[in-house]
């Protein structure tokens, strides 16, 4: 794997603006994707992605909290980022705890229905959305640590097009695609007799039985966004990558 990373990264360096520089970012981008994940079918506990990005998505899932006791967007992104985050000192640590702090911002500035803290707690719509960017995040947040350097390498002045922010951006957009809906789990849930009880009003209530959803599905929605999941964003058996269906 350590040649698909070398060609991966030479393509980054390789890269200059023109009249294609999108068209190739976005092609680096997917060859990127394409060997952090592979690499992960390999050995799925490399750089520690897999277990740091559960423990990350179960802590979310508490974090939100800090929706209804903030005074302010400020507040809330430290409070958040702070719980998720964690405070380990491993690059994979550092790529979850900007992923925590960019779903925050991400919330706060493209998201007015929401609200303001302190206000109310989340709905479940803008819960969902923030669980499954966080784990979107935590993908384009780990790669953009491995395209960082090469980018101020060879574009030191960087042009109206900013290759990092671009190629972390299709990163995101792209692993988004995979993800389950903890909103569209518990509807379906809602519609299972035996579930019934468990799920009740839960799209509407993300602090209490919408959060339980989310919470199980951690391992499933991490398996998706590092490739250890197959199929369908819901369409994979839950428990970890080691027990479900391995990618192709």
């Amino acid at each position: 794997m350590a040649a698909e990373w070398s060609r991966a990264s030479g393509r980054v360096s390789a890269w200059r603006p023109g009249p294609d520089a999108v068209a190739r970012l976005d092609d680096i981008a997917a060859e990127h994707v394409a060997v952090l994940h592979r690499t992960l079918r390999e050995e799925p506990t490399a750089f520690g992605l897999y277990e740091a990005a559960c423990a990350a998505g179960e802590r979310l899932t508490t974090a939100v909290d800090a929706w209804a006791v903030s005074r302010d967007g400020d507040e809330f992104a430290a409070r958040f980022t702070a719980t998720v985050g964690g405070e380990g000192g491993t690059v994979t640590d550092a790529a979850v705890r900007r992923a925590a702090a960019a779903s925050a911002r991400r919330l706060l500035e493209r998201h007015p229905e929401a609200g303001k803290p302190g206000d109310n707690g989340l709905s479940g719509e803008v819960f969902c959305l923030l669980y499954r960017g966080f784990f979107a995040g935590v993908v384009s947040e780990f790669l953009r640590t491995a395209i960082a350097e090469k980018v101020k390498i060879t574009v030191p002045l960087l042009p109206a097009l900013d290759p990092e922010d671009h190629l972390a951006d299709w990163i995101a957009e792209h692993v988004l695609r995979l993800l389950p809906d903890p909103c569209e789990e518990a509807e379906q849930l809602t519609e299972s007799e035996e579930k019934t009880d468990q799920v009740a009003s839960a799209v509407g209530d993300p602090i209490g039985s919408l959060r339980l959803v989310a919470h199980g599905l951690v391992p499933r929605a991490a398996g998706r966004a590092l490739g250890l999941l197959s199929g369908g964003p819901n369409g994979d058996t839950d428990g970890t990558p080691y027990e479900g269906e391995s990618a192709a």
